[in-house]
């Protein structure tokens, strides 16, 4: 008994070295050589552990930034007053999160092999994240939860998100790749849906986006690093600039944060601090999915032949390059309105995450060019800022209130905030 108990908190009650072993189970399956064995093992525990070192610099800079255009609004309250935290979050749930995505692949697999619905969800980051803000949603809904039951709705939940999902995008895939080898498998799912639909509807099709020529000076909206640090770092240079010309009592701990540093110049260095720690994130994503994803493909070709795979977001991208910058500057002007317009309102500070705004809104950029043109694509983008600051309030505020808000405002995405009231309610019925 102390064996299991010992075995239980070291390795399974272990996220890291539970991830690990799945990793390596997959790849002994499949008869890789020791040498791939080994390296693709720790190369996914090393990725897991470099997340949290991300979240906590993320965290850093957002505790600087949230305080200050609380200021801006007149605003007392701070949504980042008492809650677990991604880390301690990670610590105390991991294991469940990883053992209900493993288990929830499995679900995926099973579904495509004896149903009509033949696609295999392959975009691993995203399976992690949606099931760690589910997982949050999940406890927040029904406070303590068993590792047991935990799990078990988690696999069920997601295991039917990763089948369904790509199926109900999969008509406009069609359209937009011009055949059914390929499935769209990312969380910006709604949003690329209400896009095709409202450039149906509003749109015109016949004028495509691609018919027309953007300037190469807008090439650098296509890196995802540089427009988050060059947003956030505008949004803090403007929030520095106005507690402190108000006098505001944040404006002297800003200045004395910023210690011999003036504070303008410390604000900006945040904003770098905040887009270094996505990319730290996405750094440690991209090691341990690299192994992970393999394992998983490797044991789902064996017992689904033929199956679709559902695959990331920019596989779209090269099919209308100008509409992911179109959906991305709908999405853009969208998020600063929501900004100025929530925080007035119910008096939140949104936090525009260019990462998920950028995929998001490129990728509902395509669909909605594919159905609208150019109007589409840039209806399709205000659209995705829309779901998404809204999404974020809601989400913040009700619905992993004392969890995890920090990583709700860097790490959700569309369809987490479109699903994430349906998890909440599916959680108060059954726990």
């Amino acid at each position: 008994m102390q064996i299991i108990q010992w075995l239980a908190n070291n390795f399974f009650g272990t996220p890291a070295i539970l991830l690990g072993l799945i990793v390596l189970i997959g790849l002994l399956v499949q008869k890789k050589t020791a040498n791939q064995v080994i390296s693709g093992t720790f190369k996914a525990v090393i990725g897991f552990l470099i997340i949290g070192s991300g979240a906590n610099v993320i965290v850093n800079s957002l505790t600087v930034f949230e305080p200050m255009w609380k200021e801006v609004f007149n605003l007392h309250d701070s949504s980042l007053g008492h809650f677990i935290g991604q880390d301690h979050f990670i610590s105390q749930y991991g294991s469940a999160v990883t053992l209900a995505m493993t288990i929830g692949f499995i679900i995926n697999v099973l579904l495509a092999r004896f149903t009509k619905l033949k696609f295999i969800y392959l975009t691993g980051h995203m399976m992690f994240w949606t099931t760690t803000i589910f997982a949050g949603i999940v406890i927040q809904a029904a406070g303590h939860v068993s590792f047991g039951k935990l799990v078990l709705f988690l696999s069920i939940v997601m295991g039917l998100y990763w089948t369904i999902q790509p199926a109900l995008t999969q008509p406009f895939m069609r359209k937009i790749m011009g055949n059914d080898n390929i499935a769209l498998g990312h969380t910006s799912a709604s949003v690329a849906l209400l896009g095709a639909l409202a450039g149906k509807v509003f749109g015109n099709k016949e004028n495509d986006s691609e018919k027309i020529k953007l300037p190469k000076g807008l090439e650098f909206l296509r890196d995802s690093n540089v427009i988050t640090a060059l947003t956030m770092g505008v949004l803090f240079f403007i929030g520095a600039m106005v507690i402190v010309f108000k006098g505001t009592p944040g404006a002297e701990s800003l200045i004395k944060k910023a210690g011999d540093q003036n504070f303008v110049v410390y604000s900006i260095v945040q904003s770098f601090q905040f887009a270094g720690g996505i990319a730290i994130v996405l750094m440690g994503v991209r090691m341990f999915i690299g192994e992970i994803v393999p394992a998983f493909k490797g044991i789902a070709t064996k017992i689904v032949p033929g199956a679709k795979p559902a695959l990331d977001c920019p596989v779209v991208f090269p099919f209308a390059p100008n509409a992911v910058i179109l959906g991305f500057l709908g999405s853009f002007v969208g998020a600063l309105i929501w900004l100025v317009i929530i925080g007035n309102t119910v008096g939140y500070i949104f936090i525009p995450t260019m990462i998920v705004l950028f995929f998001h809104s490129a990728t509902a950029g395509v669909f909605g060019n594919a159905t609208g043109g150019v109007r589409g694509a840039l209806i399709a983008g205000f659209i995705t800022s829309t779901v998404v600051a809204w999404g974020q309030y809601i989400m913040v505020h009700f619905l992993i209130g004392s969890t995890i808000p920090d990583t709700a405002m860097w790490a959700a995405d569309s369809d987490m905030f479109i699903l994430g009231p349906v998890i909440h309610l599916l959680a108060n019925l059954f726990f």
